[in-house]
């Protein structure tokens, strides 16, 4: 092969493994019952909150197998992209990404602490931490939110790595 003909070749991004997993994320978070039953707010806010708690259950569960520390990398920077994209469709200028970013990205790691934190403390924590960083609509409950938090990490729990990272998850 020529050099220029390896110039030319697309580079596989190592991120292409996750996205499955990452959309999986995305599509649990999106699912009505958060809304419906638990009564998250179904707005930006309330749509960011539960991504970043999906993710951040996630991201615990990768961490604790060393092997699936680099793919939870992987999947972060597939959430970064995402928001990136979300915010310049939202009419968020260049000059002003990375300052949103960095803010989400803060976000994000103090809703994995506030979580993992939460998980290990029990039911009454983890409501503390669901009222702090989810956002309800009038009438929504944290104490539902939690406990389906708890659950969906519970079967998370079971699932072996590499069926993690094969997004299969949830359900």
């Amino acid at each position: 092969m020529s050099l220029f003909a390896k110039w030319l070749r697309p580079r596989s991004d190592p991120r292409d493994a996750l996205r499955p997993l990452w959309h999986r994320v995305v599509e649990i978070a999106r699912e009505r019952e958060w809304y419906r039953d638990c009564g998250i707010a179904d707005t930006v806010a309330g749509r960011f909150d539960a991504i970043t708690l999906i993710l951040a259950i996630v991201l615990i569960r990768l961490e604790r197998e060393e092997a699936l520390i680099e793919p939870s990398v992987r999947l972060t920077e597939l959430f970064v992209d995402d928001m990136d994209g979300q915010l310049r469709q939202g009419g968020v200028g260049d000059l002003m990404v990375g300052k949103h970013i960095g803010k989400l990205m803060s976000t994000l790691g103090g809703r994995m602490g506030a979580y993992r934190t939460a998980l290990e403390e029990g039911e009454d924590a983890m409501v503390a931490a669901v009222t702090r960083n989810v956002t309800l609509r009038e009438g929504g409950d944290p104490v539902l939110v939690a406990r389906r938090a708890r659950a969906f990490t519970a079967g998370l729990a079971l699932v072996p790595g590499y069926r993690v990272l094969a997004a299969e998850i949830g359900n």
